[in-house]
């Protein structure tokens, strides 16, 4: 059966660099297996995936992860790739990172330019007290290597952390999605303490450590990486910017959504020359409004709006409804969602000291 991206709800503007799944084809040597076995039956080869500046759409990173998962045996493959993680694997953002004055300027650099490596998750910092937490935000859905992704960002930017800074940096990592059977066998690779069913993807730690110097640090180097990363950034935003105006105008301040015919009337367009300009961008009206619908149902959550309330200002025609596509979006149901985000996880806490 074709294996069709559109059906598993990804679009071609959610990618991923092709160095990971580069790194996933060398991973399975470990089980004996070659990169070219992995890669060959997907249509893929070293030399494409080794291209500067290559991207592979979600839909194909996830062909790669299963077909190894099948090919090792190992459900961990997630741990395994980020515990083999570096910080080159993310272009002149990585290089801009390495060469930052602290740790706090390179996880600016992060936050800022990570939609340069991928439109499907975003980075953001928090600060509350003495604490300070990088989150990590899906902004699509990541299909059946959602854990296996989100354990190989979170494991591989501790790593980086620790290399760039020259230490180890404790505190915790927490993940919204339930703890894995196979998480015992790794638990001891990783300084921080794990943990799962939270109210969110991050990495929390002492906002203290945010002031470590880098070993590496360039201010000239930093500045040429930057400017790269801006240009990236720009190109990005120009390609994009259709969509992100779309999406914006979807939801209504009232409550529900307007129809592509009355996006199609406001952009002073056609439904059919619109429809092919999404097309082009590898997207579709039905995609933005789920994205549009995902993004404010977590908003709306943190109000006092019931459930049933949140679904009808987000257009659903009745609460199961919404339900069932947030379990999609999250894994959990909008009432579980919003017990685990009103959790005083950060205030209860104990302070964790950084270095050995």
């Amino acid at each position: 059966m074709p294996f069709d991206p559109e059906a598993r709800g990804y679009s071609v503007e959610h990618r991923l660099p092709a160095v990971h799944a580069l790194h996933v084809a060398e991973l399975v040597g470990r089980w004996n297996f070659s990169a070219d076995e992995l890669l060959a039956e997907l249509g893929l080869s070293r030399a494409e995936l080794s291209r500067p500046a290559a991207y592979l759409p979600l839909a194909t990173f996830e062909r790669v992860m299963l077909r190894a998962c099948a090919l090792t045996g190992e459900p961990g493959l997630g741990f395994h790739l980020g515990l083999k993680m570096r910080i080159s694997a993310y272009g002149y953002l990585g290089f801009a990172a390495m060469t930052a004055a602290d740790l706090r300027g390179a996880l600016e650099l992060a936050c800022r330019f990570a939609p340069t490596q991928t439109s499907a998750i975003g980075l953001r910092m928090e600060r509350e007290d003495a604490w300070a937490a990088l989150v990590i935000e899906e902004r699509a859905s990541l299909g059946a290597v959602r854990e296996a992704v989100l354990l190989a960002l979170a494991v591989g930017l501790t790593r980086i952390g620790s290399s760039i800074t020259g230490q180890e940096l404790h505190g915790f990592v927490d993940f919204a999605f339930p703890k894995p059977a196979y998480f015992a066998r790794f638990a001891a690779l990783v300084p921080a303490r794990v943990r799962f069913s939270m109210p969110s993807h991050r990495l929390l730690f002492d906002a203290r450590l945010l002031d470590l110097p880098l070993l590496l640090s360039d201010p000239a180097a930093l500045r040429l990486a930057r400017e790269q990363c801006e240009r990236e950034l720009e190109e990005l935003r120009d390609r994009e910017s259709l969509s992100t105006r779309l999406r914006s105008q979807l939801l209504r301040p009232e409550g529900g959504h307007r129809s592509l015919e009355e996006l199609a009337k406001h952009s002073r367009s056609s439904v059919r020359t619109l429809e092919r300009k999404l097309r082009a961008q590898g997207t579709s009206y039905s995609e933005l409004l789920e994205q549009a619908r995902h993004s404010a149902a977590l908003e709306l959550l943190r109000t006092d709006l019931g459930i049933e309330a949140v679904a009808a200002r987000l257009g659903y025609s009745d609460a199961a409804n919404f339900a069932r596509a947030f379990r999609r979006w999250t894994g959990r149901s909008p009432s579980a969602h919003r017990a685990a985000a009103s959790a005083p996880v950060l205030r209860r806490a104990k302070p964790i000291r950084g270095g050995k």
